[in-house]
């Protein structure tokens, strides 16, 4: 990685306030109510009639609403965009929204009614691993496709889901390596109880040992739980003359985290936190007093500087208020919009099994720069290091030179070294051994 600059940072922490943010209805006449009955269904699967209808299932209620909320709107964003260009194959895109509601069985249960009820060519959605994988055996038995926007665990290949985040090898595994170089060798793991954050933190142990690092204690909050001072307690204790603290919460667990790590005085000097979930929209959610200093790994950030950038920043700006931001799984939520109607369009139909071979070596202008979806299903993405500005937004201090390309199957981990993921070969598929 390129190093653009270091700046000593404050670190602040946290007491007390949940947040919770529920989405204001995005207006727009293309849109379907979940709840209303659409007789177009047959016609927008098909492809006949002047309509394709496509899915989104996110949380608008419940922990993940802080997040999950904004790649909503961010997706419409594009949806409203796509139409007003003459949409796809000449139809206009009718989405239809659906509440995962934070809860995983909930997803699974939307996940079928937009696939079987409503008929859509296809779903964006999810947020967390543990609502991916509710969905994936509904995919999977149904051969439908999900787009998926957010950074993961990986060790997982599906040819059902195309993945716009990053894989490891694009976020978590770049940040250690930074970290290690810059900030200290004494690693603390904290994460949300769920699959991605242990499993990442799975990840971080291995690169740690190849690496020369240490991991000197790991914890976990059940998503939504606000009851950090344990884990900050546990903190101090492994690291009592400071150490780096890696931080994989998600959802409103990190307000308390945040407002704590600042009352019980854990400064940057001696305890720097890397977030890989922590973005611009959580940061004017949770407070730039509790987060300025703090360092957060991703491929996009607001102040990326290009054409392409400025222009998704000002289209998202205009249309949603100047006082909201942009972050990662927005900008990778509303390119997967774009990425799914350059495979149809490429295919000439919406038909599921064309569309999904097209997709692949499909390339996109993207706001964080040029990406490439792979016959992994996963797409090429630049690696950057942020930390927290007055403003609330990133001052980037480190950056690949250019896109890196996704390895879904871990090779710090040893049950997956060696193993790769090849959609367009059926010789090898989502595993086999390189």
């Amino acid at each position: 990685m390129s190093k653009l600059g270091r700046r000593k940072f404050l670190l602040y922490g946290s007491t007390g306030l949940a947040a919770s943010l529920f989405l204001k209805g995005c207006a727009g006449g293309s849109e379907t109510s979940s709840t209303g009955t659409d007789t177009s269904s047959t016609t927008a699967s098909s492809g006949s009639g002047d309509t394709i209808k496509v899915g989104i299932l996110h949380s608008l209620s419940g922990t993940m609403a802080i997040s999950e909320t904004t790649v909503v709107d961010a997706e419409m964003l594009a949806i409203d965009e796509i139409n007003a260009a003459g949409g796809v194959l000449g139809k206009q895109i009718v989405p239809v929204k659906e509440d995962g509601a934070s809860d995983w069985p909930t997803f699974a249960e939307k996940a079928t009614k937009l696939i079987d009820k409503d008929q859509v060519v296809t779903v964006f959605g999810c947020w967390t691993s543990a609502s991916r994988k509710a969905v994936l055996p509904v995919f999977e038995s149904k051969k439908h496709m999900l787009w998926y926007p957010v950074q993961y665990e990986g060790q997982e290949c599906s040819n059902n889901i195309f993945y716009t985040g990053a894989a490891p090898n694009q976020q978590i595994e770049p940040a250690v390596d930074w970290l290690l170089e810059n900030k200290g060798k004494e690693f603390f793991l904290v994460g949300s109880d769920y699959v991605f954050p242990r499993t990442a933190n799975t990840i971080i142990k291995e690169q740690l040992k190849a690496k020369g690092g240490t991991t000197v204690g790991e914890d976990y909050l059940p998503l939504g739980n606000t009851e950090v001072t344990p884990i900050i307690t546990k903190i101090k204790q492994a690291l009592p003359n400071g150490g780096v603290i890696f931080n994989s919460l998600n959802g409103d667990s990190n307000v308390a985290f945040f407002k704590q790590m600042q009352g019980a005085g854990l400064t940057a000097d001696k305890y720097p936190v890397m977030s890989v979930s922590i973005a611009e929209e959580e940061v004017r959610q949770i407070g730039t007093e509790y987060l300025k200093g703090h360092y957060a790994a991703w491929n996009y950030f607001q102040t990326v500087e290009s054409p392409a950038n400025n222009t998704f920043v000002k289209a998202f700006k205009d249309k949603y208020g100047q006082d909201r931001v942009t972050n990662d799984p927005m900008e990778a939520a509303y390119i997967m919009v774009y990425l799914w109607k350059q495979a149809v369009e490429a295919a000439g139909t919406t038909e599921l099994e064309a569309v999904r071979k097209a997709a692949v070596g499909q390339e996109f202008d993207a706001p964080e720069g040029k990406v490439k979806m792979f016959p992994n299903h996963h797409i090429s993405k630049t690696v950057r290091i942020g930390q927290v500005r007055d403003d609330g937004l990133f001052d980037i201090v480190s950056a690949t030179d250019g896109p890196v390309d996704p390895i879904p199957w871990n090779q710090y981990v040893p049950e997956t070294k060696g193993y790769a993921c090849d959609w367009s070969d059926p010789n090898k598929g989502g595993k086999y051994k390189i």
